[in-house]
């Protein structure tokens, strides 16, 4: 573009709102998105020129774009429903809720083993440093199990 296409610039203000908004003439404005489309143009530059806040602008060129795309309907001016970029979440039932109180979890000790050893239990108790409690009723045969466990434990590093 020619320095003589900028014959718009700065745009023109056709109204000051009470808040201080600013409305500008839509030819110019117009005028100003499409310089602003042209390859190897500064929008910063044209801001200067047309005299409005460089981010004012680049919120007038997303529009525009949004417009040929056909988000955003120009007659009216106003926003039509884009697609959500997230999916709803509806809540479920209310007797779900109330049949299901949270309540929290219950403590059971579960036994090692099933069946009664017929060789005599060995019992290793250990409580952790996050107060955590943990007891073990091992049989002779269980000794490998046992050791792993303890190796296991010994390279947690909990924070108390």
């Amino acid at each position: 573009m020619d320095t003589g296409d900028f014959d718009f610039l700065p745009l023109q203000v056709t109204h000051v709102g009470k808040n201080g908004k600013r409305s500008y003439d839509r030819n110019g404005k117009r005028r100003l998105i499409a310089a602003c489309l042209e390859p190897n143009v500064s929008v910063a530059s044209m801001a200067m020129r047309a005299q409005v806040n460089a981010n004012q602008l680049w919120r007038w060129i997303r529009q525009h774009r949004a417009e040929e795309a056909g988000h955003i309907s120009t007659d009216v001016g106003t926003k039509t429903a884009m697609p959500a970029a997230f999916v709803a979440v509806v809540e479920g039932r209310d007797d779900f809720r109330s049949s299901h109180p949270l309540q929290p979890p219950v403590r059971e000790s579960v036994p090692a083993c099933t069946q009664q050893p017929s060789t005599p239990l060995a019992r290793l108790s250990a409580r952790l440093p996050n107060g955590v409690s943990v007891e073990l009723e091992c049989a002779a045969h269980d000794a490998a199990l046992v050791t792993a466990m303890v190796d296991a434990l010994s390279r947690c590093h909990v924070s108390t």
